[in-house]
């Protein structure tokens, strides 16, 4: 998978992008397990894609619910045994 941001929030600490090979948009919040740091890719409609670059308040409450792991169901990549934690 090849996830390109077209936006970064470094204040609200997630991004906004598409991945490359299937097209999909995402909303990408970072997490950390400690030792290493990584990102959590949630799948968007194109409607929220759209919707989230042209209002970044209602990205900043979709990342929130990301970070509270209501919308796992959306991961692109699903998490290992040792899941992080929202930075």
């Amino acid at each position: 998978m090849e996830f390109n941001d077209a936006f970064f929030s470094r204040e609200d600490r997630y991004a906004l992008g598409t991945e490359e090979e299937s097209g999909s948009r995402y909303l990408s919040i970072p997490v950390s397990t400690g030792p290493v740091d990584y990102e959590e890719y949630y799948e968007l409609t194109d409607e929220q894609y759209e919707r989230f670059l042209a209002d970044p308040a209602a990205a900043l409450v979709f990342a929130g619910s990301c970070r509270l792991r209501l919308r796992d169901e959306l991961l692109l990549v699903q998490p290992g045994w040792n899941r992080g934690t929202a930075i």
